[in-house]
Formats: C-alpha cells, structure tokens, sequence
C-alpha cells in the first residue's frame, strides 16, 4: 500500500494488548475485533479500514462490516492465487491455530482449489519469531524449519510446491522460509489488498505533503518499542498508546 498509494495517510494500529489472536477462541475475537476498531473508527475517523489480520478476518469480519459506516477490506488466506500458480496440485496453508480451522478457510478451498489437495498447519511460533525480527532480534533458522516441517512432512507434503502465508505476519519470515524450502514458493494477499484500497479511493484526493504515518499500540511495553524503531523507516511517528491519543486524523 506505501508503494501504491504513497500520499495516502496511514494510522496502523497494532493490538499490542490482544496478542496473539492466533491462539484466542472465537468468541473472544468476535467481540474484540469490531469493539476494538469502532473505538477506532470513532477516534481517527478514517475513510477505509483494512483488518490486517487473517484470524480477525475468518472470524469477525461480517461483525466489523456491520458495526462500522466505513468500507471495509478483510485479509483472507491467498488460496485462490496459490492454486493458479500450483503445478503438482498439493499447496499448503500455513497460518495461526485459529485461522486454519475456520469454516471459511473450507469455503475457500471448495471454492478456488477443489482440484487441489490442501494441507494445513497452525504456527503460534512462527508468529512470535516475526514480531522479533520486526522489533530488531535475528530468527533462528532451526525453529523456522521445525515450523515448516509441520506442513511439509505431513502425508503428501513433500509435493507442495505453494504455501499460502495466511498469516500477515508470515510474509516477515519469506526470506528464510525461501532459504529452507526453495522448492516452494510462497504467497500472500499484500499486493491484491493494495490493489483493492486503490479501487475503494480511486479518484480521492489525497494531502499533497501527506503527515507521518500514525503508529498506534494498546498497549505499549518493550517489545512494541522495538517494532516501532523498525517502522519508523517506512515513514511512521513515534509509537503512541491508544488510551493517550486524543487527535483525530
């Protein structure tokens, strides 16, 4: 989105307080997520949300759609992409516990993949190793190849040649996931979620001389200090906590 809507003004708000939703229950999502971005919506009064994140996506996002006046873009695993590029036809989806399971993740196997075999595997660890490098620590090789090998040495795994990162915090990890499996190539929903803000703002105006990007945490401890150090070279402000922010954007 930075690289195609480069005017366009970001308030990333990141629930620091939440983390991980990967291993949360459904209800507890269904109710956070839209609560969660109301506060938000009301706060910045922003004319586009994207949930950036496939767990809140599966589970909340007809809830989001219904609690807020704004349009709305989900984040949902890249199947449909994956088994156009397959050639063996086996592709694997590697995403958090709770976005695996879901029904929708059923719905978009039968719909966009049904002449694929779809294995799946649930990685809190993988979720955990990214927000590390993110805030600055280097991920350890062994434990990124211990989570793959829970997709590709499944029964059938060793033809995947595509794996759905259904986790927006996966594609952190592309190039040593590359390294480890360079047979296999992996796929996200970045590119298609920009190109949908594009069309959901085309013929918006935007700020000339556009502010920083906001950057904002529910909570705000070390961890998120590091990540905002990290963000701050792609354009964003300092990190600022939800319950201290009164501007509106």
């Amino acid at each position: 989105m930075l690289a195609l809507l480069p005017r366009a003004p970001i308030v990333y708000a990141a629930d620091s307080a939440g983390f991980p939703y990967g291993t949360r229950d459904e209800a507890e999502i269904s109710g956070r997520v839209p609560a969660l971005l109301g506060r938000l919506v009301e706060r910045f009064r922003p004319r586009l949300v994207v949930v950036a994140c496939n767990t809140a996506s599966t589970i909340a996002l007809a809830a989001v759609r219904a609690a807020l006046d704004v349009p709305v873009v989900g984040t949902v695993p890249a199947i449909k992409p994956a088994a156009e590029l397959s050639k063996t036809r086996v592709i694997g989806v590697l995403g958090t516990q709770a976005t695996v399971r879901q029904p929708y993740v059923d719905d978009l196997a039968r719909r966009f993949a049904a002449d694929c075999t779809v294995l799946r595997h649930g990685s809190a660890r993988l979720v955990d190793l990214a927000e590390a490098k993110l805030a600055g620590a280097v991920p350890a090789r062994e434990e990124i190849a211990r989570e793959l090998a829970g997709l590709l040495d499944q029964p059938g795994g060793e033809r995947i040649d595509v794996i759905v990162n259904a986790c927006t915090h996966f594609p952190l990890l592309e190039t040593e996931m590359t390294a480890i499996a360079p047979h296999v190539r992996f796929v996200d929903g970045g590119a298609g979620i920009a190109r949908r803000i594009a069309h959901l703002t085309a013929g918006q105006d935007w700020p000339r001389d556009p502010p920083p990007h906001r950057l904002i945490f529910t909570r705000l401890g070390e961890r998120e200090h590091g990540i905002a150090a990290t963000l701050r070279a792609r354009g964003f402000a300092e990190a600022m906590d939800l319950s201290s922010t009164g501007e509106r954007a």
